[in-house]
């Protein structure tokens, strides 16, 4: 065999495109913000400010090295950040995100378990901002559109989302306050959801806007944990108890049976549109198996 032709295939091989994605786009991302907080460190601009603005910036190399990464690994034009029906899918996205996660906290709120404390200044709402945008941004193109997308090709939709989703859900093991319970629960909130989402849409804006505004509206402006961490500063300082199962505990709301619920449905319907819609991409040896059926039958 050519061995020219074995390095493309070894080259172009699912794993391979995926461990070259996330090194290229992490070095890019990671030397970029290093050099910007030192700039910054030589300003006397407000720490959770600077925190801001290296978010964004890292953000924005993260965008940039995916797009011209696969830009010229694939030989193919990036959709995944198309304008195209940009402010569409972000609205769209953000009102999702913020309603899942309303719901979510108002369950809580009907049972007795949330009463705010304070509001703060709205200076206060920079960190949750800054966490976000960051996080929305760093993690959808990570997990949808490098650890999803990619295999997808190959696996097919379904399968690709199980796959993502796991992933999704053991990365976050590693959280404060995680549990087996937790992470199950994200998994099915996040991992599918978002991944639903991306299938339906075919671009990242759209999960990159669920993701934030569920994060954003459940930090900021609840004041409660996100994925077990508590973020300093909140525009609502809120107090949240009552049983684990419907309040998530000290992992935040995301812990809960009726966020699972409501994401769960909201997935259910993304993927029954993509059905009708044909965006489900099958795995590859079932177009093989009806390319040879078809072929077949064009000969009988």
């Amino acid at each position: 065999m050519d061995k020219k032709n074995i390095g493309q295939k070894i080259l172009h091989f699912p794993l391979t495109k995926i461990i070259i994605g996330i090194i290229v786009c992490g070095v890019i991302v990671g030397v970029g913000q290093t050099l910007i907080q030192k700039i910054l460190e030589l300003t006397s601009i407000d720490k959770d400010l600077k925190n801001l603005i290296r978010g964004i910036f890292g953000a924005i190399l993260a965008i940039i090295s995916y797009t011209y990464l696969f830009k010229f690994y694939e030989k193919r034009k990036v959709t995944e950040f198309s304008n195209k029906s940009i402010i569409k899918n972000l609205l769209i996205g953000l009102v999702l995100g913020i309603t899942l996660q309303s719901l979510t906290v108002l369950v809580i709120y009907l049972k007795g378990g949330y009463s705010v404390i304070s509001v703060n200044p709205i200076l206060f709402i920079i960190p949750p901002l800054t966490m976000g945008i960051v996080t929305a941004i760093m993690e959808e193109i990570l997990f949808r559109g490098i650890i999803f997308r990619v295999p997808e090709e190959k696996l097919g939709s379904y399968i690709s989302l199980l796959i993502s989703t796991l992933l999704f859900g053991a990365v976050h093991m590693f959280n404060p306050n995680s549990s087996l319970n937790a992470v199950i629960a994200l998994g099915i909130q996040a991992g599918l959801l978002l991944g639903a989402a991306y299938i339906y849409s075919r671009n990242l804006w759209f999960p990159i806007a669920i993701h934030f505004a569920w994060n954003f509206t459940q930090s900021a402006i609840f004041g409660a944990n996100v994925s077990g961490n508590a973020i300093a500063k909140t525009l609502i300082t809120s107090k949240i108890e009552g049983a684990e199962w419907f309040t998530g505990g000290r992992f935040g709301p995301e812990g809960s049976i009726q966020a699972t619920i409501f994401c769960l449905i909201a997935t259910i319907v993304l993927l029954v549109l993509s059905h009708k819609e044909g965006k489900i991409i099958k795995p590859y040896w079932k177009n093989n198996s009806e390319r040879l059926t078809m072929h077949k039958n064009n000969k009988g």
